[in-house]
């Protein structure tokens, strides 16, 4: 089993910016070339709230579009409101003699800009419409359809897993769950490096079977079982102190990430440790810049986005945990855990 605890010996986090931010052009283009965002926020520096009822758009995505200007450097923000920088008002600003509006006007019309423009004015992921699960499932049925899904989950999981399994304590604990663990490669990752912890992965059909091949194909099928499930049915298993939530809550809205923390508040005991792991905004949300740019991407092709260190501390806590820490992992990763007391 050790053998998946290997890491690569050159950084990947370049290539991985490269995809993760291949949506924030088209959310920058939008604020230019569509809204005339920074014109108006000139002359009426205003909150989220009146930002949103000035252009008609979404919460949800107006918040992930003001975390990017400001990690861009084009807003700050005071007492609730957002302001533009001196570099927004020279080269976004209706009337300044360096305006680069013209620039990008010329991204109006593209594709992908104007389903970021749907997504700002609907709050819904730019798929919404055209996503069918019962027709993913039966493609799940289909082995290259399986492969491609695998190995799209197992590809980032070969790097963050053995980093996330190798900086977690988890000595006080002695069964974890991995809610919605995918192909299980966290699980197995955190079993190779607890050797007295079991494992479970959670997953609904048919990602379940998947899970089941490719543990066995990392031969960690006597340490890590799956149980079939929905996260949004019923209540969570019982019989693990400790919970994982590894790149999941970044696909959905706040109330969802609520509800599903409070969950795992009910099936854990007192003691239980609660981890989530994924990409974290920073408390001030004006950064990282790759981050910023990388929930720009969730918001348009999820219903979620990514949260800020502060915001998740805040629902562990509404849930009823306590903070115990928050860790770095890799490409600009990390996890935060809180106990119930």
């Amino acid at each position: 089993m050790n053998h998946i605890l290997d890491e690569p010996v050159s950084d990947p986090l370049p290539l991985y910016r490269h995809r993760d931010g291949i949506a924030a052009v088209d959310l920058l283009a939008v604020a230019i070339a569509h809204l005339d965002f920074f014109t108006w926020l000139a002359e009426h520096p205003g909150t989220l709230g009146a930002i949103c009822a000035q252009f008609g758009i979404h919460p949800r995505p107006a918040d992930v579009m003001m975390t990017l200007l400001a990690a861009q450097g084009l807003v700050t923000q005071s007492g609730g409101c957002f302001h533009l920088t001196l570099r927004a008002r020279e080269h976004l600003v209706a009337g300044s003699r360096f305006n680069l509006a013209p620039y990008y006007a010329s991204m109006k019309d593209r594709g992908p800009t104007l389903d970021m423009l749907k997504v700002l004015r609907t709050g819904k992921p730019a798929n919404w419409g055209s996503y069918d699960p019962q027709a993913w499932a039966q493609a799940m049925e289909r082995p290259d359809f399986a492969a491609q899904f695998t190995a799209a989950m197992d590809c980032r999981g070969v790097l963050l897993g053995p980093a996330l399994a190798k900086g977690l304590d988890l000595s006080g604990c002695k069964a974890l769950l991995d809610i919605a663990g995918g192909s299980g490669i966290y699980a197995c990752c955190i079993a190779a490096a607890n050797p007295d912890l079991r494992a479970a992965v959670l997953e609904r059909p048919p990602v379940d079977r998947i899970a089941r091949e490719c543990i066995e194909k990392q031969q960690c099928s006597a340490r890590v079982e799956v149980i079939a499930g929905d996260i949004f049915k019923g209540a969570l298993p019982g019989g693990f102190d400790a919970h994982l939530w590894s790149n999941v809550l970044h696909d959905w809205d706040e109330p969802e990430v609520r509800a599903l923390l409070a969950k795992s508040h009910a099936a854990l005991p007192s003691g239980g440790l609660v981890v989530v792991h994924d990409a974290f905004i920073n408390v001030e949300k004006n950064g990282p810049l790759h981050i910023a740019e990388y929930s720009a991407l969730l918001m348009n092709i999820t219903e979620g986005r990514c949260y800020s260190v502060a915001e998740i501390r805040r629902y562990l806590s509404d849930a009823g945990f306590e903070w115990v820490a928050q860790k770095p992992t890799a490409v600009g990763r990390g996890y935060i855990a809180a106990l119930k007391p």
